[in-house]
């Protein structure tokens, strides 16, 4: 099920002896698009210290209650690695997080997370839907930390705060369309799907959903996103209304509109490795001639 950023700010998560605190925001990888990290803030018992949760940690949640349930105790939050989350978190900070919490390394892998598709998946040693081929990469990424902690310290930082990008301009290939007003995640495999798109500037009274695949590039000093649409292709394109959860029938008669390829036939493709080997189809451009 998808949901959104703006819902998702203020949910508790709740540890196996207590309450941690309150979602306030996300860090999401520029590359992958996936949220990699909640910021949550700890209220009094921790003096209001910001702190990272991996969806790694997160188990069985009560998303309804707004409540996401992880493994951890208040004692390693405590001493968790202190992360300034109002400043960039460079890769050499996020190996020192992951190494506190004993987690693999989600990099290097064919998927979002390692070679799969689900963070808890990592967590667990299990991978390409639950066959054995899952643990033998999870030891086999255990065995490459040293030399990887090495190669990968000074990478560019990749994450970015969901709260930032609010409001980012987007442009389409012949003008404006509007500005991002949210953000639409799978709460499985925490990938951002969409970008929620106030349209109101030029077209009153609209929302629209983008897609990151539809994206031609960013420039986040200039807070702009531009994608690879036509505003027509756009204003004709199916709305979007938050009061109604979007389902996959809808997801497939936006992405049919569009003439783009679907994201979870890859995902098929990334749990199921015998499915590499199929050539699939180029995926149409996803221009609308107007």
């Amino acid at each position: 099920m998808l949901r959104s950023l703006n819902d998702l700010k203020g949910y508790a998560i709740r540890e196996t002896d207590g309450t941690i605190g309150q979602v306030k925001d996300l860090y999401f990888d520029d590359e992958a698009w996936v949220v990699r990290y909640l910021v949550v803030d700890t209220g009094s018992w921790l003096s209001s210290r910001k702190v990272l949760i991996s969806p790694i940690a997160i188990g069985q949640s009560s998303w309804a209650d707004e409540i996401l349930s992880v493994s951890l105790t208040r004692d390693q939050v405590k001493h968790s690695p202190a992360i300034d989350t109002d400043k960039p978190v460079s890769r050499q900070h996020e190996m020192e997080y992951l190494g506190y919490y004993s987690y693999p390394y989600y990099w290097g892998g064919a998927g979002f997370w390692g070679a799969g598709v689900y963070p808890g998946a990592m967590l667990m040693g299990v991978g390409f839907a639950g066959s054995g081929a899952g643990h033998i990469t999870a030891r086999a990424a255990e065995a490459r930390t040293t030399r990887e902690s090495a190669q990968h310290q000074n990478d560019d930082p990749h994450l970015r705060s969901g709260n930032a990008v609010m409001k980012y301009d987007i442009k389409a290939s012949d003008g404006d369309i509007g500005h991002v007003q949210g953000l639409l995640l799978d709460e499985e495999t925490w990938a951002i799907r969409y970008l929620i798109v106030d349209t109101s500037n030029w077209w009153l009274g609209h929302q629209v959903l983008i897609a990151p695949q539809w994206i031609k590039n960013v420039s986040w000093p200039d807070h702009t996103v531009s994608v690879k649409l036509t505003r027509q292709a756009v204003r004709d394109a199916p709305p979007y209304d938050s009061a109604v959860i979007l389902d996959r029938e809808g997801e497939i008669r936006l992405h049919k509109h569009y003439a783009s390829a679907r994201y979870w036939a890859d995902e098929v493709k990334t749990e199921n490795p015998q499915f590499r080997l199929v050539k699939s189809a180029a995926p149409a451009a996803i221009h609308k001639n107007v």
